[in-house]
């Protein structure tokens, strides 16, 4: 694995070294176990709680999803105001207890309301970047950024296979009453990691008003918008449509086509980091190009191989897209409150994300399992082009 990571802190500088960088991407990973594991086992829980045919499997899928929309914002603020470690550990035993609560609950209606709980007071993802942005700068900053990715990809792959594993002797429902103990675990590691003292040359010599192009901060919005649409959007029905096209192919194989787009980042974050990091927005035009190539190899695709080679094009371009993201994320907090930037960014992240989900279920809905591919090819473009056109603006 080549995830790149933050350099030694400099002697007589604020903020975090190494080890506490990895020790904060670690409390990430675990933290991520239960939230990026069991929805895809929805459909084995809900029969257990009056839902027999699973039918709502599609809605509460997204509901964390929504709720962590709506409250990173507020929660983004308030860590502003009371301190970034102070929120990251409320991110995380809230996460904890709305895991006791869905396992615990007995209802459609109970899990619901533990799922939107999820959403609305976890937000681990944005309370940890917050919580870096705070301490670091610049390239350090960027490089843990992308570590945390890392974290986030790497739980995403292992994450499924683990609960997967549990299922014969723990019911997927009442798993989430064990993963719980996952972010308690991460909340208690945390609280040995000090408050971030933002660096000195973040907190002073940079006026973002006076020094950011206008509009800079919406046009990292809306990259980060249009590339979660163009990458999500292919996530809901790949399975059906390798189903569909190699016929007889085994589940493990249809996994590991899904995860191969994360694996790619694992292994070539680190270089790529260090490709772009002078320039972000090329990288970044250069990511949504590939990602739009990826996704549009998926509708010819008829053979093992081929679906690989796509699968493998689009991890490439997701590399690229997800650390140029950091670099511009980190150039962009200069200056700024960290908390609400980050809030806003995940927010915007996640409305990305119910978009794509909306826009692949009314694709596959009226084409079929490829069409939301080719909605993703034709978004991907358009982000592309708009990279390109920016790309020599001032960062």
């Amino acid at each position: 694995m080549t995830i790149v990571e933050p350099v030694p802190r400099p002697a007589g500088t604020v903020g975090l070294d190494r080890r506490q960088v990895r020790a904060v991407a670690a409390c990430y990973f675990v933290a991520s176990f239960a939230a990026l594991g069991l929805p895809p086992y929805l459909t084995e829980i809900l029969p257990g709680l009056g839902d027999h045919d699973g039918h709502w499997a599609g809605l509460l899928y997204v509901v964390p999803t929504v709720f962590t929309a709506l409250g990173a914002p507020l929660w983004g603020r308030l860590a502003d105001r009371f301190g970034q470690k102070r929120l990251l550990l409320r991110a995380q035993l809230g996460l904890a207890a709305s895991f006791l609560l869905a396992g615990a609950a007995d209802s459609l209606p109970a899990f619901t309301v533990a799922l939107v709980f999820q959403g609305f007071l976890g937000g681990t993802f944005s309370a940890t970047n917050g919580y870096l942005a705070a301490a670091l700068d610049g390239s350090q900053l960027s490089r843990a950024l992308t570590l945390m990715q890392g974290s986030a990809r790497a739980a995403l792959v292992a994450a499924p296979v683990l609960v997967g594993a549990l299922s014969p002797w723990i019911d997927p429902h009442r798993q989430y009453l064990v993963l719980a103990v996952l972010p308690l675990t991460a909340a208690a590691l945390l609280n040995f990691l000090p408050e971030p003292v933002r660096p000195a040359a973040a907190q002073a010599g940079h006026d973002p008003a006076k020094n950011d192009p206008p509009g800079s901060l919406r046009l990292l919005y809306t990259f980060e918008f249009a590339f979660v649409f163009a990458t999500i959007i292919s996530f809901p029905y790949l399975i059906t449509l390798v189903q569909q096209r190699l016929p007889g192919v085994n589940g493990t194989v249809a996994g590991l086509l899904f995860a191969l787009p994360h694996l790619v980042y694992l292994v070539g974050a680190g270089r790529v980091h260090a490709a772009v990091e002078a320039r972000p927005r090329t990288g970044l035009a250069l990511g949504f190009a590939l990602v739009a190539l990826g996704l549009a190899g998926h509708a010819p695709a008829h053979s093992l191989l081929t679906f690989a080679l796509t699968r493998a094009v689009l991890g490439l371009g997701m590399t690229f897209g997800l650390v140029c993201l950091a670099v511009l994320a980190a150039e962009a907090a200069r200056g700024r409150a960290p908390g609400r930037m980050f809030g806003t960014r995940e927010t915007v992240s996640k409305c990305g994300a119910v978009a794509a989900g909306l826009a692949a279920a009314l694709a596959n809905g009226t084409s079929g399992p490829a069409a939301p591919v080719v909605t993703g090819t034709v978004a991907a473009l358009a982000a592309a082009l708009l990279a390109l056109l920016t790309r020599r603006s001032p960062r």
